[in-house]
């Protein structure tokens, strides 16, 4: 199955255990700067979904990096994981919003 064919949407419970494997990869946040102030998981990078097109290149070099993807709510992490795919990035997976997120979170 194909890239484009199916679904890059996970569940948080896929993403924590994929995190937990220890095997590489890249935590994105793509809220907003404020947002991410306020309350982020630990380990996340931050890049706004409005900046990712301008930064991923550099910020984000290997387009084979598994990379979990998340938001507030799962929207703007739907939309970055589509642009990311788009944009060659081969194992790209939202698993939607901080607010489901069950595990621990740091902030501020």
């Amino acid at each position: 199955m194909g890239i484009f064919s199916r679904s890059n949407n996970i569940s948080p419970q896929e993403a924590h255990r994929r995190m937990e494997e220890g095997g590489k990869y890249i935590l994105l946040d793509v809220r907003s700067a404020a947002e991410y102030k306020q309350v982020r998981i630990k380990g996340a990078k931050l890049i706004p979904v409005d900046e990712l097109a301008a930064r991923a290149a550099k910020e984000l070099p290997d387009k084979d990096a598994q990379i979990l993807v998340y938001c507030q709510s799962g929207m703007r992490a739907g939309s970055a994981t589509k642009l990311l795919t788009r944009m060659g990035y081969t194992n790209v997976f939202n698993f939607g919003g901080i607010m489901n997120w069950p595990y621990g979170t740091i902030g501020s």
